[in-house]
């Protein structure tokens, strides 16, 4: 699967994010701290989150995983392009349910909070999660998708 990571900084996990990424075998697109200097990407939450969500809505990566201290304005930017749909995930029954009921196509993470074994927890989960079938659940992220104009 090919993965879009963006990261204001690279510290807490950062790092050890896109390593784990490319162990599981996944092709990494970085963005801001994570790719320093070499496509003119700012480092700033705002627009790493933004290219690596528009990696995922304009179809150069399946997936997005955007970092910053918080996690929060990490997941705002990439939820404010179309056809993303972020989750701010601190453990793994968060991913879990992102990945089910909301089908959530960006992980969103905090380098504050997440530690390296917690890290593992999330990306599995993540990556084990799968979208629900659901009327209701399918209703809902379209819905979602409605509002933004996706």
């Amino acid at each position: 699967m090919r993965i879009s990571v963006s990261s204001d900084m690279a510290a807490g996990v950062a790092d050890a994010l896109v390593a784990d990424l490319r162990r599981r075998g996944h092709d990494v697109l970085a963005h801001g701290a994570l790719n320093p200097g070499d496509d003119g990407d700012r480092d700033d939450w705002a627009w790493a989150s933004e290219a690596a969500a528009r990696d995922v809505a304009e179809g150069r990566a399946d997936q997005a995983v955007v970092c910053c201290w918080t996690g929060t304005g990490a997941s705002i930017a990439a939820n404010k392009v179309p056809g993303v749909r972020a989750a701010l995930c601190a453990d793994a029954y968060t991913a879990t349910g992102a990945r089910r009921w909301n089908d959530a196509n960006a992980l969103a993470l905090s380098l504050r909070v997440v530690s390296e074994p917690l890290l593992a927890e999330i990306l599995d989960a993540w990556f084990e999660g799968e979208p629900s079938e659901e009327a209701d659940d399918r209703a809902n992220v379209a819905h979602v998708d409605a509002i933004a104009g996706a």
